[in-house]
């Protein structure tokens, strides 16, 4: 079901596509079928719920500083975090330096559903170079092996396969089969309106009821089994010439964390703000009705980046 890359994926002049055969893990292949009935969460009370963030719940490196800082380690396990912004303002490189990272690190194993024909191999061998610069070539090479051979990925097109690989990949967590011997710790959706947006709009309650579809398997697969999930997310125009994220209202209340990247014109940085934050919500009821904003630069194409701004 998953498509496996290796370091021989990557082209050998500047392509960013590769050409790859795909691959089923045996983990996958094997996997049982999914005959968990449906059932409601516990209740639990505020010290087991204080408990489960203390101990299951850490950070994973988005490889951007910057972000990393502004988000409090990275991205948050058992948390939905979006990502919005136009058109080519950095938000599949954070995808892909997220990927990149997180593997690099050796927290575990990365699943990244394409929508949009965007995964890279070769930027993420980029990636691999800027980290590692001065490893020799041969030891540089089975470190791009490693990293590649542990994020698996799947081209879905429409919201209906979306659905069945989320239920796939829920009922595969929930037989505690892990891919590759490693934990799944990180969930990439590049990018989720692409599949959601033709879906929705007018009286289609269809479109809607799959689109909560789609926000519960997320949120419950990130909670339950303590998995960061990364979705990007573009903008469209709202009133009086303003833009606003996409997918409206009713899934802006699915992540836990929404940044908004915008690019400047005219060069390789751009800022990153902080429109939706769990941390955000109890300052606000803290403060009343003072509100909190963090904007961070980073540059995209040096893979920099340096907090620049907290104003209230």
């Amino acid at each position: 079901m998953f498509n496996k890359f290796s370091s021989e994926d990557v082209p050998a002049q500047n392509q960013v596509k590769a050409s790859v055969q795909p691959k089923i893990p045996q983990s996958i292949a094997e996997e049982p079928p999914d005959v968990t009935p449906k059932r409601r969460l516990p209740w639990l009370t505020g010290i087991q719920l204080l408990s489960h963030t203390n101990q299951n719940q850490h950070f994973l490196p988005t490889g951007l500083q910057g972000i990393d800082a502004l988000l409090g380690g990275g991205l948050r396990q058992g948390q939905v975090t979006e990502i919005v912004g136009p058109s080519s303002s950095g938000k599949t490189q954070v995808c892909l330096s997220s990927a990149t990272h997180v593997v690099d690190k050796k927290f575990g194993v990365v699943l990244y559903l394409d929508t949009s024909n965007s995964f890279s191999p070769f930027r993420i061998s980029c990636f691999v170079n800027q980290v590692h610069p001065y490893l020799p070539k041969e030891l540089k090479e089975r470190r791009l092996q490693t990293i590649m051979s542990n994020i698996y990925c799947q081209s879905v097109f429409d919201i209906f396969a979306l659905l069945d690989l989320l239920r796939h990949v829920e009922s595969t967590l929930k037989h505690s089969v892990k891919l590759g011997g490693s934990k799944l710790c990180l969930l990439v959706i590049d990018s989720v309106s692409s599949i959601i947006a033709p879906v929705i709009g007018g009286k289609n309650s269809q479109g809607w009821c799959m689109v909560a579809s789609v926000g519960v398997l997320l949120k419950r697969i990130a909670y339950e089994h303590n998995i960061a999930v990364l979705v990007t997310n573009h903008m469209v125009g709202g009133e009086n010439g303003t833009v606003k994220p996409a997918l409206g209202e009713s899934w802006k209340g699915i992540p836990h964390v929404r940044l908004l990247l915008s690019h400047s014109t005219g060069n390789d940085c751009g800022t990153v703000t902080v429109l939706k934050h769990t941390l955000m919500v109890s300052m606000h009821l803290h403060r009343h009705e003072i509100w909190f904003k963090w904007v961070v630069s980073f540059s995209i194409l040096e893979h920099s980046s340096v907090l620049v701004e907290s104003r209230t």
